[in-house]
């Protein structure tokens, strides 16, 4: 993973972009759906490892969080390290970082190490909600 990006300018959109993936990251957290998925577009698309199909929108993900809380699921916490941001255009971005989420479910309580990637892009009304997830497991 490259190094952490640095934020040089105070008017960097590295710092819109940072303030917007650490609210996701902080909702998602605190396990709060209705929050959490007001992060992304409507016609955002997901890839999971641990999902077999691809998310092609926010409301297709809705349906899979519905299923995992139906089955036990639950965030416990989560953390963000080592974030990268390319803003790739004045309206579009790119975060990587590495998460350490601890979950529960049915067979107890796991600690998951991924590397995600987030396509995030900046709306009419300024804010920057997430376009596309793409999380893997990380290597060891």
């Amino acid at each position: 993973m490259p190094e952490s990006s640095t934020i040089e300018h105070p008017h960097d959109p590295r710092i819109e972009i940072k303030a917007a993936a650490d609210h996701l990251i902080a909702c998602f957290a605190a396990f709060d759906r209705d929050a959490y998925f007001a992060c992304f577009a409507p016609e955002a698309s997901f890839v999971f490892h641990g999902t077999k199909r691809f998310l092609d929108s926010r409301a297709s993900y809705e349906d899979e969080w519905s299923a995992w809380v139906d089955g036990g699921f639950r965030v416990v916490s989560c953390s963000s390290h080592d974030q990268w941001i390319d803003p790739i255009s004045d309206d579009t971005a790119v975060f990587v970082h590495r998460v350490l989420t601890t979950v529960e479910d049915p067979d107890g309580i796991h600690d998951l190490v991924e590397r995600e990637t987030i396509i995030f892009r900046r709306e009419h009304d300024g804010r920057w909600l997430g376009l596309h997830e793409h999380v893997s497991p990380a290597p060891h």
